[in-house]
Parts: structure tokens; C-alpha cells; sequence
């Protein structure tokens, strides 16, 4: 796509390949009523954009009538709010470093972001370096879940085990040790589940 989306328009897209994903579209009202506007016409207004720039086609005989163009081709820009450890802990970024084209079949939880892999550590995990992690922060993490964590102001990716005094982060590289930490330890914060990997075709593993 050569026209670029406003940030607004972008969400609205996004509810619209989700609801898709779910197996039908939205009408006028349910996208207004998910992005808080009293008046249709607003999102009248948004959709004829959206589709101006050749992202959706519509059908006004139809209350459900919107349709996806390029569908499972179609990529949504995102933004990479950082870089997390497979090794060594890294610094975690406040705002984006990067933005990465994702497909639409790739699903983003709500609340869920994105951080780039760097390091080894998980590659027995299939988890290599240049790999881009989708983190959900509403899940309650699980033995043997791959979580992001805060460790001394630096964000790891380790697979969880929590013990009865400690709890563990575990790499899936025999060439690292477990972290072990006591759950005592106030500069330990778990950010989230890995609940899905992306890497695109340039990306190389290693």
C-alpha cells in the first residue's frame, strides 16, 4: 500500500481485520461503538479514508458490508517498543525503535506489543535472534511459559518456573545457566507471555 494511514484510521483497520479473523464485519454502529464516537458519520468519515487509500472496498446496500482488500497479503505496520534479552539482559525502550510490517493472520492480542529478540539463548526454542515476540501482559504466567521480564532494569526472554522460595527463568541453550532469583527480590517484574513468535524472510537465525 503507498498511502499511509492516519494513527486513527490504522486502529480502526485493525479492529476491522480482527473482527474478520472472528468471521464477520462490523456494522457502523459496533465501530462506534468501539472507538467511543457518538456519531456514525464519523466513522463514515474514517472508513471513506481508509478506503480512498485502497485498504477496505464497501458496499452501502450492506449493514456488514466492508471488505478487506488483499486480506491475508495485507500488512499493518507495528511498532517494536524494544530489544529483549535471549542471553544477557538488554535495556528496554520507552518509546518504539523500530516499526515492523506485520500480516494481518499474525493476532495481537488486546493490550499486547511487540519487542525484537537478541542473543542464543532460546534457539533450542526456535527463538532466534532478529525474531520479534508478540508479549501479552493480561496473562497470568505458567511453569514453563516463555515470559519478558524486568530484571535489574533490563528485559530478559527465558521460560518460567516458579518454585516454592524462588523463581526460575530457564534458557533453551545448554550453554546458559538458569537465573535464579528469590521471590523476595523487589528488582524482578514480570512483563508478559510470549504468546507468538514473527520473523520475517530476511531474518536469519543464529
Amino acid at each position: 500500500m503507498s498511502k499511509q494511514l492516519t494513527k486513527t484510521q490504522q486502529k480502526i483497520l485493525e479492529f476491522l481485520a480482527e473482527s474478520k479473523a472472528k468471521g464477520f464485519m462490523p456494522t457502523l454502529a459496533e465501530i462506534a461503538k468501539q472507538f467511543g464516537y457518538r456519531n456514525r458519520s464519523t466513522v463514515q468519515q474514517h472508513l471513506q479514508a481508509i478506503e480512498r487509500k485502497g485498504y477496505i472496498k464497501r458496499n452501502a446496500k450492506l449493514s456488514r458490508g466492508i471488505e478487506l482488500l488483499l486480506e491475508d497479503k495485507f500488512f499493518i505496520p507495528r511498532p517494536i517498543l524494544g530489544e529483549v534479552a535471549a542471553g544477557n539482559p538488554l535495556t528496554i525502550y520507552p518509546d518504539a525503535i523500530d516499526t515492523i510490517e506485520l500480516p494481518t493472520i499474525a493476532r495481537m492480542p488486546r493490550d499486547s506489543f511487540l519487542l525484537r529478540v537478541k542473543g542464543d539463548s532460546l534457539k533450542d526454542a526456535y527463538i532466534f535472534s532478529g525474531d520479534v515476540v508478540i508479549v501479552n501482559p493480561n496473562l497470568e504466567p505458567a511453569n514453563g511459559k516463555i515470559v519478558v521480564a524486568i530484571l535489574d532494569d533490563a528485559a530478559v526472554v527465558k521460560r518460567f518456573f516458579k518454585k516454592s522460595k524462588s523463581i526460575e527463568l530457564h534458557s533453551e541453550n545448554p550453554e546458559y545457566e538458569p537465573i535464579v532469583i528469590k521471590k523476595s527480590y523487589e528488582n524482578f517484574k514480570l512483563v508478559g507471555i510470549v504468546v507468538g513468535i514473527y520473523r520475517s524472510m530476511e531474518t536469519k537465525a543464529g
